[in-house]
Order: structure tokens, then sequence, then C-alpha cells
């Protein structure tokens, strides 16, 4: 081998052009090619598959969330209703909403117009004092027709079609007297 290497001619570098260089760095081989087109067809064919994948993983945690939310809620209806377990509770429940008082005892209510809801329709004071505003507002009751309106709309057809207007009559009285 040392032979061989005496024998033959020293490799001069030659200056290449960028294109050349471009060239030969790009230069595809059977190899390169195959695994180049393995990756993109493993790509498309694992795509659909991954995309199921995160919109199950996104609607399992979009489940995990309002399942929280529903623990949370129950949570919060449980400690209501233990709340109204308790006869203290109830008792107060009672004095706040419905203005109740024990036998003896002396209720005062201090109303300010402002501050009143009148959406309570429970049969207090609140319901009484939203009905009458409502009923300044809007009637209750339907008005009923004195006449007939199929009688109002004939007899206002035809005033319209033979009446004359005051103008014309006064004009024809003057042409009469002036005997045009």
């Amino acid at each position: 081998m040392a032979r061989e290497n005496l024998n033959r001619e020293p490799k001069v570098p030659v200056p290449l052009s960028q294109g050349k260089i471009l060239v030969r760095m790009l230069r595809l081989n059977s190899i390169s090619f195959s695994l180049i087109a393995v990756v993109v067809l493993g790509t498309i064919l694992i795509s659909q598959d991954v995309q199921l994948f995160l919109n199950q993983r996104r609607q399992i945690a979009d489940m995990e969330v309002s399942i929280q939310l529903a623990k949370d809620d129950v949570s919060e209806m449980q400690a209501e209703r233990d709340r109204w377990q308790d006869p203290v509770y109830i008792r107060s429940q009672a004095r706040d909403r419905l203005y109740y008082v024990l036998p003896g005892e002396v209720s005062y209510l201090v109303m300010d117009a402002e501050g009143m809801d009148f959406s309570d329709t429970s049969g207090t004071l609140g319901a009484k004092l939203a009905q009458k505003r409502n009923a300044d507002v809007i009637s209750l009751e339907v008005a009923a027709a004195s006449e007939n309106w199929v009688d109002s709309l004939i007899e206002s057809v035809l005033v319209a079609a033979l009446d004359q207007p005051a103008e014309a009559e006064s004009k024809t009285d003057s042409d009469k007297e002036s005997g045009k």
C-alpha cells in the first residue's frame, strides 16, 4: 500500500463554485430519498391519529373540568341543605324574607323607595307594592269596545266616499247664487 501512495499524484484542492458545493450537498441518493419518503408517508398516516388523540385529550380535560364544577355545585347544595336543617336558620330566613315575627314582638318596616325589591310575588308587602306599581303602568283588564268595529269601518268608508269637504260645498253654493 505504501507503494500505491507514492505512485499516485498528490491531490490538489480545486476551488469549487457556490453552486457546485450546493449541488454536492443536496445530492440525493436512493437511500436518502427512501428515508425522506418514509418520513413523509409516516407523517401523513399518523397525522389523523395524532389529531384524534389530541381532540380526545381536550374532551377529557373539558369533562374533568365539568365534573369538578358539578362536584362543587353538589357540595354547595349539601351545605345549603344542611343549613335548612337548622331551626335557627329557618327562623332567620322567615324573618328576613317573609317579615315574620314571634308572638309578642313588634315589627317595624322602614321602606326606601329606591331599595325596594318589587319582583317579590310571595303575597307579602313587597308583592302588594309590586302589584300596585304594575297596575299603574299596565291595565290588567281588557277594555271592551262599545261599538262593532265592522260597522265603524263601513261607516267611515261611506262617509269618506259620499261627503264633500266644506270648501267644496261653499263653492257650489256661491256658484249657484251667482248663476254660473
